[in-house]
């Protein structure tokens, strides 16, 4: 991609510009905010660094490209972490620059960034970039900071401090020292005070005067003075005031890599490289591109017929669950997107009944008959689901191709899980970088409710590149749990030992022998993550895995990982005491009574009495064991009703045996194989009959009958045996 980057001068924004050529990007110009006054030194300003701006003007000269520079006109006015748009904020003032650039420079595509470690200024960034319709880079985002100081000089990066502003830090001994000969006095004031070593808490700033991408010059600095903002005795703030510099010019090497040479990107006859952009923040923050919001299309819905839009929801409590699909018994579906559009409007229409909206969605569950209109389906997807309408942040998404035509359902099927208060907290990073993958678009990489960590699915993507791994299924396993482990980590957590359940999804197009390494390189991570020295000091959960072999992945993965983890909010909470729950009967004629062997359909994990997941495998051998009629290969729906029974018998001894009850019950859902040839419709009437019994037998207790059916090529609990004649996953939680 083309590339504007953002640059203050300082050690981050150059050495993100490095590591933007490094991943193959190139860097076409420079944009710079700076005060208005030119005697200004610094301003009191969240988002940007200006000391030493009066030397940033020869950052074009040195590199050869264009940099546009706009005077900061705003302030700091909207404070709250997630950035809207607001006039006469500071933010809008990087809006007019880049959106200029944009304008001078239509192939620009993405915008680099140092950020290290603030969601404040990286959230200001991806808000800009999202409105322009451009990609955030931030290579540093999230950086070992000691790894990456130590890159920085490793690299040929030579900054000096102009701003000393920490413990230990002295300004008449510290400013104006290149960072080489500060390295070792930055670990020990890190090792004693706890200071950041890259100065992302404030404690310095830096300002590059030469680096690998200055192919034309370096920056000499012949005079400064020290001013001194505070003479504190503990932590004395000062900076360095240029006062003269000059180019020291080079002999003609070759460059680091993909620097623009082009001369012609702009009008060099306008003012050679240096373009100052005017405008007024105040009144230029009105530009969102306006998407079509179909989402109002009332006439989608009634070009439905009411027997094939059909919608499932559980009880209302903190949270619940909302399931809708097109029924497609004669095979005349429009096509993807008027069918997604129907369902999502569908949900719409339920979650203002229930007077909710968007906002409250935690998760989504996107199930596409066909991967190939992936594209087509997020173009719709964002017309619904945006920012605007989840300002405490958007849903964390899976997605998979399921069998949906195989049992008649029409191109799509998407289950959301909702909470009816705002107290969710999401994780949602846009910018690319080498922490995790990115999520470009209004679907995050988690979201935590009530200690419970929904994370979005996630492939084995190499997250700088943002392409998948090679070597096959292993490799990409192992990809998508570091990357799972990154985002886990910002919730001061670990998949390896705070994961209640792993759903892996596997491609039918990965082969049997990779069937076979995927569950040794899945406890082989797991087992290496709980050594590190990052690894969760939480007590290890005993995690459930249960495997669904689906047709296809995004981006044609191979394997797909989704975890879901317990996330303790107070270290010193007891293990809940249980109570008694209501006993439901089963009913006599069904004829179940407990055998030794029904352990072995049970995975089950019990966290502090609070949380109960569960996973029910049921192979034909095990079948076998319920009534001699299932001794045949085939099964018919006859036989599918004996298990479905069977299984809500199981889950109702496993609740009432760990002291919850099915009111506790958050999801319920129940994955059967096409393989035995039942419709979606012929199943949910089986399992509904089953639960009217259950309800007929208990009139003093309430049974909520939500339950969900994920049609899938096979599941089960390894890789090497996905094939139950029917799978249940439990999710349950004490409120």
């Amino acid at each position: 991609m083309k590339v504007v980057a953002l640059v203050s001068g300082g050690k981050d924004s150059c050495f993100a510009m490095m590591k933007s050529i490094q991943y193959g990007h190139e860097i076409v110009a420079l944009a710079n905010l700076m005060p208005a006054d030119d005697s200004v030194d610094e301003l009191d300003s969240y988002m940007y660094q200006t000391v030493g701006h009066q030397i940033i003007v020869s950052y074009a000269e040195c590199m050869g490209i264009p940099l546009f520079r706009r005077r900061i006109q705003g302030s700091t006015r909207h404070q709250k972490l997630n950035y809207r748009i607001t006039p006469g904020d500071e933010v809008e003032d990087m809006y007019i620059l880049l959106n200029e650039v944009k304008r001078q420079l239509p192939s620009v595509s993405a915008v680099s960034s140092g950020a290290i470690a603030s969601d404040y200024q990286r959230l200001r960034v991806e808000s800009v970039c999202s409105r322009l319709g451009l990609v955030s880079l931030a290579y540093l985002w999230k950086q070992d900071q000691s790894l990456l100081l130590h890159e920085m000089i490793n690299n040929g990066i030579l900054a000096i401090t102009v701003k000393v502003a920490a413990m230990g830090l002295d300004p008449v001994k510290h400013l104006g020292k290149e960072l080489t000969s500060l390295d070792s006095d930055l670990h020990k004031l890190n090792r004693l005070y706890g200071i950041n070593v890259c100065g992302e808490g404030g404690e310095y700033e830096t300002l590059t005067l030469d680096c690998p991408l200055f192919k034309n010059a370096r920056i000499v600095l012949d005079e400064f003075k020290v001013v001194m903002h505070s003479s504190d005795s503990i932590a004395p703030v000062g900076i360095l005031h240029p006062v003269s510099f000059h180019l020291q010019y080079k002999a003609k090497t070759s460059s680091l890599g993909s620097i623009c040479d082009n001369k012609n990107l702009v009008d060099q006859e306008k003012g050679g490289l240096l373009f100052e952009i005017q405008g007024d923040c105040f009144q230029n923050c009105d530009i969102l591109q306006s998407v079509p919001d179909v989402s109002s299309d009332d006439h989608i819905l009634d070009d439905v017929p009411d027997d094939r839009l059909q919608i499932s929801c559980s009880r209302m409590q903190t949270t619940f669950l909302i399931c809708c699909w097109l029924q497609n018994s004669c095979g005349t579906s429009p096509g993807l997107q008027d069918d997604l559009k129907s369902v999502l409007r569908k949900i719409e229409s339920e979650l203002l009944a229930r007077g909710c909206g968007w906002k409250n969605v935690l998760y989504i569950h996107l199930y596409l008959a066909d991967m190939k209109g992936f594209g087509l389906a997020n173009e719709t997807y964002v017309s619904f689901i945006t920012q605007e309408k989840c300002p405490f942040g958007v849903p964390s998404r899976s997605t998979v191709e399921l069998p949906l035509q195989q049992v008649q359902l029409g191109n799509a099927y998407i289950e959301v899980l909702v909470a009816n208060d705002q107290t969710k907290r999401v994780l949602h990073v846009q910018s690319i970088s080498s922490w995790a993958p990115s999520c470009i678009g209004p679907y995050s990489q988690a979201t935590l409710h009530k200690e419970i960590l929904y994370m979005a699915g996630q492939l084995g993507l190499d997250p700088p590149t943002m392409t998948l791994c090679s070597g096959g299924a292993a490799h990409e396993l192992e990809q998508a749990l570091k990357n799972c482990e990154a985002v886990a980590e910002c919730f001061r957590s670990s998949v390896s030992t705070s994961s209640v359940i792993f759903v892996t999804y596997c491609s039918t197009r990965m082969q049997p022998e990779e069937r076979r390494r995927i569950e040794d390189k899945f406890h082989g991570v797991l087992e290496e993550m709980r050594h590190s020295d990052k690894a969760s000091l939480s007590k290890l959960l005993d995690s459930i895995f249960l495997y669904v072999n689906v047709p296809n992945l995004p981006k044609g993965a191979l394997v797909e990982v989704k975890p879901i983890l317990y996330v303790q909010e107070n270290l010193d909470t007891v293990e809940q005491t249980p109570h008694d729950s209501p006993r439901l009967y089963i009913p006599t004629d069904w004829g179940f009574q407990h055998e030794h062997w029904h352990n072995s359909c049970i995975q089950k994990c019990i966290v502090n009495g609070k949380v109960c997941v569960t996973v029910l495998s049921m192979t034909n051998e095990l079948a076998r064991n319920i009534s001699s009629c299932l001794l045949g290969n085939e099964i018919t729906e006859e036989h599918l009703e004996l298990v479905s029974k069977f299984c809500i018998y199981l889950l109702n001894e496993v609740l009432l045996d760990s002291a919850f009850c099915w009111e506790d019950i958050k999801n319920l859902r129940f994955y059967f194989p096409t393989s035995l040839n039942i419709t979606l419709e012929a199943a949910s009437i089986i399992f509904s009959r089953a639960f009217n019994e259950l309800a007929e037998s208990n009139p003093t207790v309430h049974v909520d009958r939500f339950f969900n059916l994920i049609p899938v090529i096979g599941a089960g609990r390894t890789p090497t045996s996905m094939d139950d004649i029917l799978t249940c996953e439990l999710f349950a939680k004490k409120c």
